[in-house]
């Protein structure tokens, strides 16, 4: 059994101190026009130091029309640099692998935010969206490699893709909307191509040592089970991804699908060849005991969500004590400003959890 503390290495860039990153975390505290913010800067730096081997911003916004929600933080102008720059110095300083996720909101962007058309995979009237145009989705992968190269330049030691959350990379992966005519809808192959497009595009736009990272739901949002099975066996086949990160929202829950019941969800990916790349999951990993059995099922590493929010430190203390359990929810105001936790991360916290804020 490997033990959390155990470094990781991987095919490109810079080995991790430990089994243990921080997952990317919705926190609106950028500014508005997309740039670095001191709060954020703050809780980002201030998980590094805290033990985490790995730290990844939010999902950053790869175009100005994909922007999701308030406060994202972008990676889709040269104007971004200076902040990204900073924090991927600080990061750096911690002693943590610094990533930036990348993400296109699609359906779910806000025009009120981006002054633009909200764009899909499908004409959407409930969102306003209307479908890409085959070359619009050829810029989307641009858009992609685009952002990436920029991470790099800011001083990044890698990207992760965003495939998950019902963004726009997994509503193509939609098996009950996405029936497009071209390349990009349709069979399982075509919906998938645009995931396998955008990793193409990065590895070659970026250096030997960047490390590449995607992020799958392998259910809900139209997924099925065995189709995100079939791009998880893909893309860890290839050889250009450095990690698969699979967002389970509960590491040890039975699959929704039938077919599947009787087992793990993380158990459905366990067996697949991963040759030189790694896999790592997320969902309700509060404490040291559950970070363990995920490496005992299989895991290379755990992406630590809610437990991180509540203490900075959450990966230090993991590894000094065996039996290291987070507080339990709901937590003070002051606990959380004590955290790093800014004003409006704290806000959106309180807004949207129920039982996130005391």
């Amino acid at each position: 059994m490997t033990d959390l503390s155990s470094p990781l290495e991987f095919a490109h860039g810079p080995a991790w101190r430990n089994r243990l990153a921080l997952a990317p975390l919705t926190n609106m505290q950028s500014n508005a026009d997309g740039s670095l913010h001191d709060d954020e800067y703050r809780w980002l730096v201030r998980r590094a130091e805290g033990g985490f081997a790995m730290v990844m911003t939010c999902a950053a916004h790869v175009s100005r029309a994909g922007q999701a929600f308030e406060g994202q933080l972008g990676v889709w102008d040269d104007r971004h640099l200076p902040g990204l720059s900073r924090l991927a110095a600080g990061l750096r300083a911690a002693g943590a692998v610094s990533s930036v996720q990348l993400q296109h909101g699609g359906r779910r962007a806000d025009e009120r935010l981006t002054g633009l058309p909200v764009v899909a995979p499908w004409d959407d009237p409930e969102k306003g969206a209307t479908a890409l145009t085959t070359a619009q989705v050829e810029q989307v992968v641009q858009d992609f490699v685009a952002a990436a190269v920029r991470a790099e330049r800011a001083g990044f030691d890698g990207v992760e893709i965003h495939g998950a959350h019902g963004y726009l990379v997994a509503q193509f992966l939609d098996t009950r909307r996405n029936h497009r005519s071209d390349r990009y809808g349709g069979s399982a192959d075509n919906r998938s191509r645009i995931v396998h497009e955008i990793i193409d595009g990065i590895r070659a736009a970026t250096g030997p040592n960047f490390q590449l990272g995607l992020r799958i739901s392998p259910e809900r949002y139209g997924i099925v089970l065995d189709e995100a099975r079939a791009l998880a066996r893909d893309v860890l086949a290839d050889g250009k991804l450095d990690y698969l990160d699979l967002s389970l929202w509960d590491a040890f829950k039975e699959p929704y699908e039938e077919a599947h019941r009787g087992r793990r969800l993380l158990d459905v990916f366990m067996d697949l060849p991963r040759g030189a790349a790694r896999v790592g999951v997320a969902g309700k990993i509060t404490d040291a005991a559950s970070a363990r059995r995920c490496l005992e099922g299989g895991a290379d590493f755990v992406l630590i969500g809610k437990a991180a929010i509540v203490h900075h430190d959450f990966a230090r203390s993991a590894l000094r004590d065996p039996d290291y359990r987070a507080a339990a929810l709901p937590v003070r105001r002051d606990h959380l400003e004590a955290e790093s936790v800014g004003p409006r991360f704290l806000n959106y916290l309180a807004t949207n959890w129920d039982d996130f804020v005391a």
